[in-house]
């Protein structure tokens, strides 16, 4: 059996582009980035930031570029897919990987104008209670050390 699955939960780059294909569907493309905080081998706080393309398609892709804009979180899942054009001036071929988006939820403060619970792209909205959205100006505060695993009781 094979996997193909990406879960990411971050903010969006920029916001999200809408276009019709030629066979009618809507189809957006935006970013994601997500950030990492670690500490290197000398004890040393690290953070680290990676960024992501991301595409959706159908309603998922109207209810994405209607309610999302750039900086909201969003919880995505999907898949991986690399696709490849020839550009016409080099000639030469180009490759791009994206996460093609199968499922999502808006983020804690990412629901401003849509239902409280978040939206699914098949339709439902979710029923878990989301904690306290932080305000705009109030950072994630990560804990200073490292989880060691033998404290860890199970």
């Amino acid at each position: 059996m094979y996997l193909n699955k990406v879960t990411l939960y971050g903010n969006l780059t920029r916001d999200p582009e809408l276009k019709a294909l030629p066979s009618g569907s809507n189809v957006a493309s935006f970013g994601i980035a997500t950030n990492r905080s670690y500490k290197d081998k000398n004890g040393a706080k690290q953070e680290s930031t990676e960024f992501h393309n991301l595409v959706a398609f159908g309603r998922t892709a109207e209810v994405i570029a209607q309610y999302v804009k750039k900086g909201r979180p969003l919880f995505i899942e999907g898949r991986l897919q690399t696709r490849s054009w020839d550009d016409k001036e080099t000639g030469k071929k180009n490759y791009r990987t994206e996460i093609v988006v199968e499922n999502f939820q808006f983020g804690a403060d990412g629901a401003r104008g849509a239902s409280a619970g978040g939206e699914q792209s098949g339709g439902s909205a979710g029923t878990e209670e989301q904690p306290p959205a932080p305000t705009d100006g109030e950072a994630i505060k990560y804990p200073d050390e490292e989880i060691n695993p033998e404290d860890i009781p199970f």
